[in-house]
């Protein structure tokens, strides 16, 4: 961390693509812990990330749209947490979703491993 303050402006930054997830993109934004993650989410409609667990605690909140998880429809304003290990998702995007996620460690493997 730098010791002063630094912003990121809602038009600003650089958007990624996640080849083993189609529909998906990330825009870092901040690495709270050593591999960990503040960031930006964004999923079309219909994106659908599988089940998969991170090594590290997890906290997201619904900035726009609607997505679905752990048996749940959640909208703009919504906020969840998933600790350490705990197995998660399928994520389904029902509109366009955009999300913050904060993500204390490690992303982890996804699919069979995760």
């Amino acid at each position: 961390m730098t010791n002063h303050q630094t912003f990121t402006d809602p038009g600003a930054g650089t958007w990624l693509t996640i080849d083993f997830l189609p529909g998906v993109e990330l825009m870092p934004l901040a690495q709270p812990v050593p591999d960990g993650s503040i960031h930006r989410a964004r999923l079309r409609a219909g994106t659908t990330i599988p089940v998969h667990a991170h090594p590290a605690d997890e906290f997201v909140l619904v900035l726009s749209g609607t997505i679905e998880t752990a048996g749940r429809r959640c909208e703009a304003g919504t906020f969840w947490t998933t600790p350490a290990g705990t197995r998660q998702g399928p994520h389904v995007a029902v509109t366009e979703v955009e999300l913050l996620t904060v993500r204390l460690g490690a992303m982890g493997p996804f699919g069979d491993d995760g």
